[in-house]
């Protein structure tokens, strides 16, 4: 055998053994759990609905009835969706703060399109214009929800408080005949109530979960009532004195200890238990 052979034999199985090996790992190969996908484990529901995490707030327009997609006619979908909330001042007071932190940036705060982004390229939209009056509040709201064109989604901001946006915009639009402040709540920097508070759409419902082996099972026959005890009279010993029943030979019986289960009859000379 030559050298060149010798070569092949080491180097052949050495290459085999290297590309055979994971060298290069990320996160996108790993031991993970797909959605509605049944754990191992029966006891843990799967991850398509964690435990709690259903609102039972509800929400106005869900997932699967009207997409996420930032179209024309999707948001279209949505402007039937009737305004829940009443305009009050703590409806207006909630939707300025959030219109401030989120809006005002390219919307102007009066909403007039001259928001401190427009000096940096980006195009003012005037709120306040006819065409922006006559649109429904559920079409504002889905375009909060949806976002469409430069306007990104803002789901961050949450169902009611979107729908106080839509009122705070209202009265600076002049619709509503409101009177409402504008401009920011408080200097940069200060939170407490000047920012938004903890969510209201969080965990607060267990969701429904049966393990998947019990799904298995036959169904469960119907349950017969307990039959009534009889109630047997008890017999008197002739010579012991001790009252047996004939609801000691019952399972259910409670035994006594074994340091008196042992007893001598003094008439038959036998043990009895």
């Amino acid at each position: 055998m030559n050298a060149s052979v010798r070569s092949l034999v080491v180097l052949v199985p050495l290459t085999l053994t290297l590309i055979s090996c994971e060298w290069f790992t990320d996160f996108k190969r790993q031991p993970s759990v797909a959605t509605w996908e049944p754990l191992v484990d029966s006891a843990t529901a799967s991850r398509g609905q964690p435990q709690m995490s259903v609102s039972t707030g509800g929400t106005a327009m869900a997932g699967f009835q009207v997409s996420y997609g930032a179209f024309p006619a999707t948001i279209d979908s949505m402007a039937a969706i009737p305004n829940p909330t009443p305009v009050s001042d703590s409806s207006l007071a909630n939707g300025r703060k959030y219109f401030q932190i989120n809006c005002a940036v390219c919307h102007g705060e009066r909403a007039m399109g001259d928001g401190p982004a427009t000096k940096f390229g980006m195009p003012g939209i005037n709120l306040t214009m006819d065409i922006t009056k006559a649109r429904t509040d559920g079409y504002i709201f889905g375009m909060i929800r949806n976002g469409r064109g430069l306007m990104p989604p803002y789901n961050r901001i949450e169902e009611m408080d979107r729908w106080d946006v839509v009122n705070y915009l209202r009265a600076l639009q002049g619709v509503n005949g409101r009177q409402v402040e504008v401009g920011p709540l408080a200097a940069p920097g200060v939170t407490g109530d000047k920012v938004p508070g903890p969510t209201v759409l969080g965990p607060n419902k267990p969701a429904p979960f049966s393990p998947p082996r019990s799904l298995l099972t036959a169904a469960p026959s119907v349950a017969q009532p307990p039959a009534t005890p009889t109630t047997v009279p008890p017999v008197i010993g002739a010579d012991s004195g001790s009252l047996r029943s004939g609801a000691a030979k019952d399972s259910s019986a409670v035994r006594r200890p074994r340091s008196d289960s042992l007893k001598t009859d003094s008439v038959r000379g036998t043990r009895i238990r």
